[in-house]
């Protein structure tokens, strides 16, 4: 059984479960203000609104971004004025003279072994069809987009890359061709000038810079155009030229996009 303990009662004491009398109490109003306060936690703050990603900030579409501009795409707006110019002067010039020169431009095997720098550059300063050439149009277009997003001298350097190693592609077999008695020495001249080769190499670049809802249906169609004109077999050089040409500049897509230029900076600065 629980046991309980309890003192004996006195005379000052009061019964038990009677309450004191308020004045019986001593007055320690004035020990109180000795203790010292509890310290008194901060309100929390409110909790931040977290950081919204910034914004992508697109650019307008502008219409005449398309066409090249002194300032905008000058590798491009120059290249084309010279292109201008010498289709305005195979328009005409007369046509013993104009044989002459794309003769004296040709990249064949003959030019090539002679003066392969001089005749490379020649032969890049003429359009085959002239100016109202498909490859006229993609040169515009395609050159103008490419130096829009890479910058001018990475451009030229696309333009060139496919110009030159296209050609060497085509024309270092005939040769050899020639050498080992496959092909009869009339193959080493033969014409062989025009943009065709850089035009393909930069649409194919470009294409790598695309989203893919416009890339594939870009080399889709080009790639498309490049074989049935290769099945026609009017040319078969030049068209296997044109396809070596867009596998080049397909094969710079990872140089390409390194070179890819942020929205801000203009193209002039590449």
């Amino acid at each position: 059984m629980e046991r309980i303990v309890t003192g004996p009662a006195t005379a000052a004491s009061p019964p038990l479960g009677t309450p004191f009398p308020a004045g019986s109490l001593p007055d320690v109003a004035g020990l109180l203000d000795g203790v010292p306060r509890q310290r008194e936690l901060p309100a929390p703050a409110p909790a931040a609104a977290p950081a919204s990603a910034p914004a992508t900030t697109r650019r307008p579409f502008r219409p005449w971004h398309l066409l090249p501009t002194p300032t905008g795409t000058p590798f491009t707006f120059v290249y084309a004025a010279v292109l201008a110019v010498t289709s305005l002067f195979a328009a005409y010039a007369a046509p013993s003279v104009l044989q002459v020169l794309y003769q004296d431009s040709s990249t064949d095997v003959a030019h090539l072994v002679r003066t392969p720098v001089a005749v490379l550059l020649a032969s890049a300063l003429w359009i085959a069809g002239g100016i109202v050439s498909p490859y006229a149009v993609a040169f515009v277009l395609v050159l103008t987009a490419l130096e829009r997003r890479i910058g001018g001298a990475r451009a030229a350097c696309v333009f060139l890359a496919g110009h030159v190693l296209a050609t060497l592609a085509t024309e270092v077999p005939v040769g050899l061709a020639v050498l080992f008695g496959h092909l009869p020495d009339t193959s080493l001249h033969r014409l062989d000038y025009g943009i065709s080769f850089g035009v393909a190499a930069s649409t194919g670049a470009l294409a790598g810079l695309l989203g893919p809802w416009v890339r594939w249906p870009l080399l889709t169609l080009f790639a498309g155009m490049l074989v049935s004109d290769l099945i026609d077999f009017l040319d078969p050089m030049t068209n296997w030229g044109h396809l070596i040409a867009l596998g080049i500049g397909i094969a710079g897509w990872p140089l390409v996009r390194a070179w890819r230029l942020s929205p801000g900076v203009p193209a002039l600065s590449g």
